[in-house]
C-alpha cells in the first residue's frame, strides 16, 4: 500500500517529466522505480500505476534509453526486473544530455536556418535581435557541450559551483 507522500512524490515527477519533454506516464514509472526498493517488473509497474501494458513496456524502453533505470534478471525469473540507476547524478548527468540533444540542439538549429532565411536578413530589426540571440544561445551551447562532455569533471564543477 501506497502512502500519499510515495503517490504525492510520483505525480509530481509525473508533471515535472512533462517539462524534461518526455511523457507524464513516463516520469510516473521513473518515480515509481526510483521509490522502489526492490527491482519491479513490468505487470507491477502497469498494475500499480494504473496504465497499459503496452504504455508501461514502451515507457520502460524509453528511459533506458535516456539511462535512467536499467534492466535486471532474477535468478529463476524469465521476466525482466527493472531498477533505477543507482547514482543520482549519473541520472541527472544522461537526462540533461538527453534535454540538450531533444530540445536545445534543434532549437537552435533552427534560430540558425531562420538566420540564413532572405526574408529575415532584408529586416535589419528583426536580424539583429535573432543574431544576437543566436550569439548568446551559442555561447550558452558551447558551454553547455563543454559541461556535458565529461562526467566526472561536470560533478566537480558543480560541486565547486555550489559551494561558492
Amino acid at each position: 500500500m501506497r502512502s500519499e507522500e510515495f503517490s504525492q512524490f510520483i505525480e509530481t515527477w509525473g508533471s515535472m517529466g512533462v517539462l524534461w519533454g518526455i511523457n507524464r506516464s513516463m516520469a510516473r514509472i521513473h518515480a515509481f522505480i526510483i521509490l522502489s526498493e526492490e527491482p519491479v517488473d513490468l505487470d507491477t509497474v502497469a498494475s500499480e500505476l494504473n496504465i497499459s501494458r503496452g504504455n508501461a513496456s514502451m515507457s520502460l524502453k524509453e528511459l533506458r534509453n535516456w539511462g535512467v533505470i536499467k534492466r535486471v534478471h532474477i535468478s529463476g525469473d524469465r521476466r525482466d526486473f527493472y531498477i533505477a540507476e543507482p547514482d543520482t547524478w549519473n541520472m541527472l548527468f544522461n537526462i540533461a544530455i538527453e534535454r540538450k540533444k531533444r530540445e536545445f540542439d534543434p532549437a537552435l538549429s533552427a534560430l540558425r536556418n531562420l538566420l540564413s532565411q532572405p526574408k529575415i536578413k532584408k529586416s535589419k530589426g528583426v536580424h539583429k535581435r535573432l543574431a544576437e540571440l543566436e550569439k548568446t544561445i551559442s555561447t550558452f551551447d558551447l558551454i553547455l557541450g563543454k559541461f556535458l562532455k565529461n562526467e566526472k569533471a561536470s560533478k566537480a564543477m558543480l560541486e565547486l559551483l555550489g559551494n561558492a
